[in-house]
């Protein structure tokens, strides 16, 4: 676990550092996105990957990372905009947005910590390509649950999936690098 926390920690330091620098550069004009433009914007970050994996071939060069990355990214960015209230104004100051971004790291790495002991870290025998999967399958749900106006019976809600989305990303980038280093060794 202790590894994995590291490798968490590292992973969300680059996903911060990325933030910052666009909040810098773009203030946060992501916040006029409603919602479902945001699960629209994982969507097809997501649908690339898959794409990519099952085609074996890209032709545009930003890599898969960088799209994990935007996975972490824009969950975090679709919790942010479910908490805040309505009357909240759209361009935050980059300290309040970056202590917003932190807060929800927080509750995400919390929740990793707590599904990694009841899973015994199972998501390090999965495939990537699965992780692909389960993402997309947790973006349907929340296309789901926003069409249902945020109702649901026996479901966890909309955030749940968010920080599901954000935590298998960050586990195939972890089995991204960790094969890049045993290739690296062969």
């Amino acid at each position: 676990m202790d590894k994995t926390l590291k490798q968490f920690d590292q992973i969300m330091k680059e996903c911060a550092t990325i933030f910052i620098k666009k909040t810098k550069d773009y203030g946060t004009s992501w916040r006029i996105l409603r919602p479902a433009s945001l699960t629209d914007q994982l969507y097809i970050k997501a649908k690339r990957i898959r794409s990519i994996e099952e085609k074996g071939t890209q032709k545009v060069m930003d890599s898969i990372e960088s799209d994990y990355i935007g996975l972490v990214n824009y969950s975090l960015i679709a919790i942010i905009q479910l908490q805040l209230p309505a009357n909240t104004p759209l361009e935050l100051e980059p300290k309040t947005a970056i202590e917003l971004y932190e807060d929800q790291v927080n509750l995400t790495r919390d929740l990793l910590i707590q599904k990694n002991h009841d899973y015994g870290e199972v998501w390090r025998e999965l495939r990537i390509s699965s992780m692909t999967d389960l993402i997309l399958m947790k973006l349907l749900r929340v296309k789901q649950i926003e069409d249902n106006k945020g109702k649901t019976v026996a479901s966890e809600g909309i955030d749940a999936n968010y920080r599901d989305i954000i935590n298998y990303s960050i586990f195939a980038l972890i089995k991204i690098e960790e094969q890049k280093q045993k290739n690296k060794k062969a």
